[in-house]
């Protein structure tokens, strides 16, 4: 099979690697990738991933790329091009594509959408309000004592959300989404939750229109620094599996999450064939959903896919055809870690262009792989090109190997500003 994937980050080179390693795939295309993509070999016959300068919010250019070279499947990895609806475009010429259509996209690109959803289809949620005006935004926010976290309705790379503790910080989140669009058009409306607390986990199934097939757990860390201070990223780490969970706890908080939606789904017409990801807090009442991605998450995917042990190809064949039901997932009993090595100043402005060393000594080490988010070549160097630059995961038998491992790696790269987190997976240990 001829494979075209849509993306340039970390989970992008994830699932390149992963699709790479299928017998089935012969040729494979990544528009626009990056650097470490560029490196990628298919096992079945030895070619390399051929990187296309298109990027991945060029819908017509894309459309063109794939009516030309006729690619067996499209593997779309962000969020953005779901949103405009590229599964749409490209189903109407013809084309194969996996990935939710726009219908199916809106439990990411808005929130208010996807909270609304929860509230008509009993999908465990914590108590919350939408709203178009800041001044009403503001009087539920002091309803909850400014205890809430305030979310841009719409797409902002995994940063529209502010969490404040107090009807100050509340206002001033508002008004900087709304009144001063930090978020751009993202920040039109806005969801306002309470706070909760607990533990929060990311959960993850594949969908066929029709069936479910829910992944193990994992944690990301969105918070810039240590013990979860700083700002909100797109995410710094992650492992899989957590361990507050068990399988028996898992399948019963799958069920009262993805039951329900499923339904819900299904009675409002919406097809869904692709990955649902909702990021859950593990409450004294329950399970309550916090918000819903429509993709993959980044750095989630960097854990999953090192330990899934099924042909990715296979599975992402079987959710765009419906028979995700014949389907047995496959999982190694291994832990994995994957630690973000991020730009300096991220996620707020940040310098690109910085020349990364030790690259070719982190891969030589065993049950390591280093995914590369933000970097490019130039003048036959890797450098750096974005806020999160590497994903540097490693796998072991049991958490603390892996964590070991990981951070092994990431003491043997370097880069100018190089900023990462020192505590991913340390809750798993308390």
């Amino acid at each position: 099979m001829k494979l075209l994937v849509i993306g340039s980050g970390g989970r992008e080179h994830a699932l390149v690697w992963k699709l790479a390693q299928s017998p089935s795939a012969t040729k494979m295309w990544c528009a626009p990738g990056n650097a470490g993509i560029g490196e990628e070999k298919l096992t079945s016959n030895g070619s390399m991933v051929e990187l296309i300068a298109i990027s991945a919010e060029d819908l017509p250019k894309l459309l063109a790329f794939a009516l030309e070279h006729k690619p067996d499947l499209t593997v779309v990895g962000p969020d953005n091009p779901l949103g405009m609806g590229i599964v749409d475009l490209f189903q109407s010429k013809g084309l194969r594509i996996w990935g939710p259509n726009q219908k199916g996209a809106q439990f990411e690109s808005s929130k208010v959408f996807s909270q609304q959803f929860m509230e008509r289809h009993g999908i465990p949620t914590m108590k919350a309000g939408t709203f178009a005006d800041a001044k009403q935004a503001k009087e539920f926010a002091r309803s909850l004592d400014g205890r809430c976290a305030v979310k841009a309705d719409g797409l902002a790379l995994g940063k529209g959300v502010l969490l404040t503790t107090s009807v100050e910080e509340a206002e001033k989140a508002i008004d900087e989404i709304m009144v001063d669009k930090a978020f751009g058009t993202a920040g039109n409306n806005v969801v306002i939750q309470e706070l909760l607390e607990g533990m929060e986990l990311s959960l993850h199934a594949i969908a066929d229109g029709k069936t479910t097939k829910l992944f193990p757990t994992s944690q990301d860390h969105k918070r810039a620094l240590d013990n979860d201070q700083g700002l909100n990223t797109g995410g710094m780490g992650t492992y899989s599996p957590a361990p507050f969970l068990n399988d028996a706890e898992l399948e019963s908080v799958g069920q009262a999450i993805l039951e329900p939606w499923l339904k819900g789904c299904q009675a409002e017409g919406i097809d869904f064939h692709g990955i649902i990801y909702p990021g859950v807090m593990l409450t004294k009442n329950g399970p309550k959903v916090l918000e819903f991605n429509a993709r993959f998450g980044d750095p989630e995917t960097q854990v999953y896919l090192t330990r899934l042990e099924n042909d990715l190809l296979d599975i992402l064949n079987a959710s765009v055809d419906g028979t995700l039901d014949q389907v047995t997932m496959k999982w190694s009993s291994k832990v994995a870690v994957c630690v973000v090595m991020a730009s300096g100043g991220y996620p707020g402005s940040y310098p690109k262009g910085k020349v990364i060393t030790g690259l070719d000594k982190a891969a030589a080490l065993p049950d390591t792989k280093v995914f590369h988010a933000g970097t490019t070549t130039k003048d036959g160097q890797i450098v750096t090109n974005g806020g999160r630059v590497l994903g540097v995961t490693a796998w072991a038998e049991t958490l603390m190997e892996a964590r070991e491992a990981a951070y092994r790696a990431v003491s043997l790269i370097d880069f100018e500003g190089a900023q990462f987190r020192r505590d991913i997976a340390s809750k798993a240990f308390r």
